[in-house]
């Protein structure tokens, strides 16, 4: 269900997940910046949906979006049986983990939701379900903010940055990660220009990062994906920041297909590499990048491009939505908690250990 938008949901990136009046409104990634609408969420299998179809996308963003299907799940389940609510509730949890199998934020916030779960011995768990998926939301918010502080005193400028698919708002709570950071750092004189790759097949560095550049008055050019080399051999690019869906305990970092030449590419031309993203991405129970699965989806979306084929018929097409960057090519990660310099699986730990 669409709705066009209201004073209670204002377009804005800031905004793109939104409990109002019971419901669950998800600003529609997938046909910005030409229209601007919401997707309204009344059920688990809706949110599940939404997030399978990429009308939310980004992993901090996915897990928001699935704790609040549990909200909603959880009321349909104790409306229909206030007794057996809670085993109910287990398929919409299964439902939701099962929308994307990548971003390790969306099984860290049905995790988070599952153990409240189960420790409420009411008839009407909605209130504090619906507390956590709030604090979940607010948290992410609050790393954002932190993340682009300690990113941005990292930046020395003013200078130019490359950025890749849109780890911004839009992926996030708000403010975004990598973008949160670029935010932080424009507002301090440290960046002159945004490169946005476009980020085929969706797009989403020209559709979502160029908007919400915009939105926020920081300069912003788009460039083809192949374009980054040509840009960085010029010497005017300081920083590749990009966001993150899932890092392994070692520091391999996983995130939109792309990412992994861009590291390599500024390797060779000594510009630093940056990865953006909260605790709640990283995967200790993931040795390294090579576990990590990494979701492949329809091949129509590479063979067509704005609704158009453009592939010939009877072609297959290759259409991995990530790759794995090696900790060995990252040059520091930036969380809430802290920075980690030349990321390895020792200094991963002690991050997480909080030490």
């Amino acid at each position: 269900m669409s709705i066009q938008p209201a004073d209670a949901l204002a377009i804005h990136p800031d905004n793109a997940i939104v409990w109002h009046d019971d419901r669950l409104y998800l600003l529609d990634q997938r046909i910005l910046p030409g229209e601007t609408r919401f997707i309204a969420c009344g059920s688990a299998a809706d949110t599940a949906r939404a997030i399978k179809d990429m009308v939310v996308r980004g992993a901090p963003a996915i897990g928001i979006t699935a704790a609040y299907g549990v909200v909603l799940g959880a009321r349909a389940r104790a409306g229909a049986d206030p007794l057996s609510w809670r085993q109910a509730l287990a398929a919409d949890i299964e439902a939701l983990a099962a929308s994307r199998p990548t971003a390790v934020n969306l099984f860290w916030a049905l995790e988070r939701m599952r153990r409240l779960a189960e420790t409420l011995d009411t008839a009407e768990p909605v209130p504090a379900l619906l507390a956590e998926a709030q604090r979940i939301h607010r948290e992410d918010i609050a790393a954002n903010r932190a993340m682009g502080e300690l990113g941005a005193a990292l930046m020395q400028g003013p200078t130019d940055v490359i950025t890749h698919c849109n780890a911004g708002a839009l992926a996030t709570g708000g403010y975004g990660t990598a973008l949160g950071v670029v935010r932080s750092a424009h507002a301090a004189g440290k960046v002159r220009m945004v490169y946005a790759d476009e980020t085929r097949p969706w797009l989403q560095g020209s559709r979502l990062t160029a908007w919400e550049l915009a939105q926020a008055g920081i300069p912003v050019t788009v460039q083809s994906d192949n374009a980054a080399a040509s840009m960085m051999a010029r010497g005017e690019i300081g920083w590749v920041i990009v966001g993150s869906d899932r890092i392994a305990a070692n520091g391999d970092v996983c995130n939109k297909i792309g990412t992994y030449a861009l590291a390599v590419l500024a390797r060779h031309h000594g510009v630093g590499f940056m990865v953006a993203a909260p605790t709640s991405t990283i995967d200790m129970g993931v040795a390294s990048g090579a576990d990590i699965p990494i979701e492949a989806r329809d091949p129509d979306e590479v063979l067509a491009c704005g609704g158009k084929r453009i592939g010939p018929a009877g072609v297959m097409a290759h259409n991995p939505v990530f790759d794995v960057t090696p900790a060995a090519l990252v040059d520091c990660i930036v969380t809430e908690r802290g920075v980690i310099r030349r990321p390895d699986a020792e200094h991963i730990r002690a991050l997480m250990a909080g030490t």
